[in-house]
């Protein structure tokens, strides 16, 4: 299977359709970009058509469509999932931003001299996701796919994928597979290809605190009563002790304790603190104590302040204090740690160190599972020798700091395990601004996919 060769023929169609799919901003979060957010569906639609599906559909959800594809070679051979979305972050602040978020361009880096596509949704996850649909094209048009081959691209998962369950419900046989298939995630660096065998869960939910019945002049009632801005810092403050311990009761009474052999076998990964502080400009690293860096940002959970406001913000001065504080506050949680118990235990803490000057309300977003995918199975094989088969090397298994809550979703409800094949890098910026998907690494995920076909069924026999 000679994979580099067509890549190399159609490399610069593969990002031309890439850049164009990026020009439309399909922010879910955001009601305003309803529209946009279907006409990337219908984008999808008609690329897996043209890459060699047999069956497409735009299916309705509650919220915003899947689109479904497919190609059976053959039932009695075995069938792979592939699972993406085509919704993105909000792109804010927009004023961080270098180059428009939806206006495309390629710029080297010290990391990609070979160029990178800065945009949002570059790496998460159109770039990771559209790498699939390319690789299928590539199976298709050389007669080289050998298994039956499903597709289901969803339009929510950077709002907590509502209606995914409902749709998994409803189609399971349609949805029947061996192996589920997702590259939205990364990997340690260029040359050192790794395999995600381990996701965080996800609790999410915003707070309010309300202290006077209106915004009150400062002169005239500071001192005299709660600041809600003041009291949800101290609130937030509360949620840490010295060594950056998480102090809501209960929060760590199942999580998962990793072994001395297991934390040294993580240790062996290619890691240098200097070079990540120096990435992030940062004088010195932050965290658990007790823990590394990568520990921290892996296998504990945690919890972060994603978004804090109140009062005046606008240009110039007011002398106000504001009648509400909010925050929006994320915790990433660890195997064993169940997201509804978690945000119940935030939810009573929170409210029970709030003072009785002021009204606290906590509203739960949304959650997930984490997620650990076993080494030994036939997809985790199938994945590492494809690896082994373009980069030459044998992929290291990691553990990620991020969450995927769908994961544990599919296999309770197909009974499905997931390979995690990520092609990004944590110096892509996701979520932030400057996003971008290295060139190399988006060809890279194209020329290696297919591999992880041949493998898995081969295995499979």
């Amino acid at each position: 299977m000679n994979t580099k060769s067509y890549v190399d023929q159609h490399k610069d169609r593969f990002i031309n359709e890439l850049i164009d799919l990026l020009k439309i901003p399909s922010i879910s979060a955001d009601p305003a970009y309803k529209d946009e957010v279907i006409k990337t569906s219908e984008v999808i639609k008609s690329s897996l058509e043209k890459a060699g599906c047999d069956r497409v559909e735009i299916c309705e959800t509650p919220g915003y469509p899947i689109v479904y594809g497919e190609k059976i070679v053959d039932k009695n051979l075995p069938t792979v999932l592939v699972y993406g979305h085509y919704d993105v972050q909000p792109p804010d602040p927009i004023n961080l931003w270098d180059s428009p978020p939806f206006e495309p361009v390629i710029k080297t880096t010290d990391i990609h001299p070979e160029g990178a596509i800065f945009a949002r949704g570059a790496c998460d996850d159109k770039g990771q996701m559209y790498m699939h649909v390319k690789a299928m094209e590539l199976m298709t048009a050389n007669d080289e796919l050998p298994c039956n081959v499903k597709f289901m691209i969803e339009g929510e998962e950077e709002v907590g994928s509502e209606s995914l369950g409902w749709f998994l419900e409803r189609n399971r046989e349609k949805l029947a597979n061996d192996v589920i298939l997702i590259s939205d995630t990364g990997m340690i660096a260029k040359d050192v290809p790794s395999i995600t065998t381990g996701l965080r869960g996800l609790s999410y939910v915003e707070v309010e605190v309300t202290g006077p019945n209106r915004d009150l002049h400062s002169g005239l009632y500071g001192g005299a009563v709660a600041n809600p801005i003041n009291i949800l810092c101290d609130m937030i403050a509360q949620l840490h002790d010295e060594n950056n311990h998480i102090t809501i009761p209960g929060f760590y009474d199942k999580v998962e304790e990793l072994s001395t052999e297991e934390r040294a076998e993580m240790a062996k990964a290619p890691f240098s603190q200097e070079n990540y502080n120096k990435a992030l400009d940062i004088a010195q690293e932050h965290g658990e104590k007790g823990y590394t860096t990568n520990e921290r940002n892996s296998i504990r959970p945690t919890l972060d302040v994603n978004g804090i406001w109140g009062g005046y913000t606008g240009e110039g001065a007011k002398t106000v204090i504001a009648s509400k504080a909010f925050a929006k506050i994320s915790m990433r949680l660890v195997p064993d740690q169940n997201w509804h118990e978690i945000t119940e235990l935030f939810q009573k803490h929170f409210e029970n160190i709030a003072p009785d000057s002021v009204k606290v309300k906590v509203k739960p977003h949304h959650g997930g599972t984490a997620y650990v995918t076993p080494i030994d199975s036939v997809g985790y094989q199938a994945a590492s020798a494809a690896y082994e088969d373009t980069f030459g090397k044998t992929p290291i298994p990691q553990r990620s700091g991020g969450s995927i809550p769908i994961v544990a979703l599919f296999e309770k409800e197909l009974n499905s395990k997931s390979i995690l094949m990520g092609f990004g890098l944590d110096s892509d910026a996701i979520h932030s601004p400057n996003e971008h998907f290295g060139v190399w690494n988006y060809l890279k995920g194209i020329e290696t996919i297919p591999h992880f076909y041949k493998h898995f069924t081969a295995m499979s026999k």
